[in-house]
């Protein structure tokens, strides 16, 4: 009899395993956002937050698809219990875009999370995407293009404190057994 481990690496069972792992990084990505969050005194109260460091190591680690779905679900999740339900469609887009583009930026040219350049520039080209989407979607809100300007400055710090943390930590996890096997 065959043992589980010893089988081969079938179609639905890399479905099921990328599902199962999507839905971690997911739950990792809420519970860096939803434990780890300080309020920020001004603006139209934004947080900065561990997720945005969750979602930049998600992406540049596992690729696009899910950075993106990670940050969506993790993130939007985090808005929906966590008291902020206002903001959950305008975070689940923003966040969706966002890892999107860094995954999508860290994985290409045949890169795969591993080119410290490219990581660097993936997060830092989808921090403006990130505010922008945040600032129509307040606009929208709050019936003002001029009140979102506040929320900006917290915006960036937010995003380059999670890329200050985001690429250290992707340079040690890049040297785990694990994605130097199946990266």
């Amino acid at each position: 009899m065959q043992s589980i481990q010893s089988q081969p690496y079938t179609k639905p069972r890399t479905k099921t395993f990328d599902l199962v792992i999507t839905a971690i990084l997911a739950a990792l990505v809420f519970v860096a956002t939803m434990f780890i969050n300080l309020k920020l005194p001004f603006g139209q109260g934004g947080l900065i937050h561990l997720g945005t460091a969750m979602l930049f190591i998600t992406a540049i680690l596992f690729g696009p698809k899910k950075g993106a779905l990670a940050g969506a679900i993790g993130m939007g999740l985090f808005d929906i219990v966590g008291g902020w339900l206002i903001w959950a469609p305008t975070t689940i887009i923003s966040r969706a875009l966002q890892g999107f583009i860094v995954g999508k930026i860290a994985w290409s040219i045949g890169h795969r999370g591993d080119h410290i350049g490219l990581n660097i520039l993936g997060a830092v080209v989808s921090m403006p995407v990130m505010i922008a989407v945040y600032y129509i979607g307040q606009a929208i809100m709050f019936k003002s293009w001029i009140a979102p300007m506040a929320s900006i400055p917290g915006d960036v710090i937010q995003n380059v404190v999670g890329l200050l943390i985001a690429i250290p930590v992707c340079i040690v996890l890049k040297k785990t057994p694990y994605f130097k096997k199946n990266f």
